[in-house]
């Protein structure tokens, strides 16, 4: 099979950190507060704005508390788990990695005993089987293995425990229904493309007056305080921060949550990447060797696509050597420069992850499909070659 005439003009379809904003140039950090304190009045400008940026391109509900965490996504849901958890029971859905790991923390580090509904990559649990006396952990999208919650029906207004959402691939992506959420986080250099090591907390009224009444009967690190004396750190929900974040970083941010803005706000960011996915599946429609990892249409993420490889030959090889034959397609899409960082997860099954995020144009991800088939071919050749 002969090499596609066209190439992607941006290559970039990692899940993590995602491609930039279309556009983007180093110059835009010009405007960067360095050299400053994050806690001079022009840094707390600049983080504040993030906030209140954040805060209107998502359309969050002005009486949810939203704040600059540190360790991106895992430190924004790890502060959750350790300043919330403990007054009811938990149950904890897991269905790939990072919500496994969840699962796990809770269970290992804070000894809870959790209620844990798991499911295969590519699946959900029975949404319909959670217990809402307890305090629920869930993930909205599922970034190792391309499951998403298909909306939020299946949290009841009236329930008794928390909802706490990771949220790092829907957010900016997917219609979040916040009512039904009390402690949302997620991170900068997802679906903006932003840059790593910020996270974001989003929390309910329910979720604050639990966070100031509750004390845990374990010791909390200073980097997941959020409440003292009874009382919330208010500070932080303003842009003080608990650490010092990168105002470098900071500006990033800024530039891409303007630019959200600038194209239409979050209907046209859902837009974009539902776009995305819709051309990847034109193309899975015909293909004969790819499928989607998750078969269920509404259970389908628009971010973080996973693909498997169905061609019978390839099945047919030990599980070692499919994961081989997948990142041979991975590296050769590299090598060509037409596509970075597409491999699966580690831990999920042998296929292909692509990020369909609004930052990624749909004319690339059109043209990348035409050299997923010849990355196919050239790997099937080379398996005939051996054999």
């Amino acid at each position: 099979m002969n090499k596609p005439a066209l190439r992607p003009a941006r290559p970039y379809f990692s899940s993590g950190p995602c491609a930039k904003r279309p556009g983007w140039t180093p110059e835009i950090l010009s405007t960067a507060v360095l050299g400053r304190s994050h806690r001079s009045a022009t840094g707390k400008s600049k983080l504040a704005e993030v906030i209140q940026l954040s805060r209107d391109v998502l359309g969050i509900p002005a009486d949810y508390r939203l704040g600059i965490v540190p360790a991106s996504d895992t430190g924004a849901v790890e502060m959750a788990l350790w300043s919330l958890l403990g007054p009811r029971r938990v149950t904890v859905l897991a269905w790939e990695s990072f919500s496994s790991e969840w699962a796990s923390d809770v269970a290992q580090e804070l000894k809870l005993t959790p209620h844990v509904l798991r499911a295969n990559y590519g699946q959900l649990p029975n949404l319909s089987t959670i217990d809402w006396s307890h305090d629920v952990v869930f993930a909205w999208n599922g970034t190792t293995s391309g499951v998403c919650v298909p909306d939020g029906e299946w949290i009841p207004a009236d329930r008794q425990g928390l909802a706490i959402c990771d949220a790092t691939s829907a957010v900016f992506a997917m219609d979040v229904p916040w009512a039904k959420l009390d402690v949302v986080t997620w991170s900068w250099q997802k679906v903006l493309g932003g840059e790593a090591a910020h996270g974001m907390i989003a929390l309910s009224p329910r979720a604050a007056e639990r966070l100031a009444t509750h004390r845990p009967p374990w010791p909390i690190p200073k980097i997941f305080r959020m409440a003292k004396d009874g009382k919330l750190i208010e500070g932080i929900f303003k842009g003080d921060t608990i650490n010092t974040p990168s105002l470098l970083c900071v500006e990033d941010q800024i530039d891409a949550l303007k630019w959200a803005q600038k194209i239409g706000g979050l209907s046209a960011l859902i837009a974009r990447s539902k776009g995305n996915l819709a051309a990847l599946e034109e193309w899975v429609s015909s293909s004969k060797w790819a499928r989607f990892l998750t078969e269920d249409p509404k259970a389908r993420s628009n971010t973080s696509v996973c693909l498997k490889i169905v061609d019978k030959d390839v099945v047919a090889l030990p599980a070692a050597d499919q994961a081989k034959f997948a990142s041979a397609i991975a590296n050769l899409l590299e090598k060509e420069g037409v596509a970075y960082d597409i491999g699966a997860y580690r831990e999920a099954p042998p296929g292909l992850r692509i990020w369909c995020g609004a930052t990624v144009e749909q004319a690339d991800i059109e043209q990348v499909t035409l050299w997923l088939d010849w990355a196919f071919a050239e790997a099937k050749s080379q398996i005939a070659n051996k054999e």
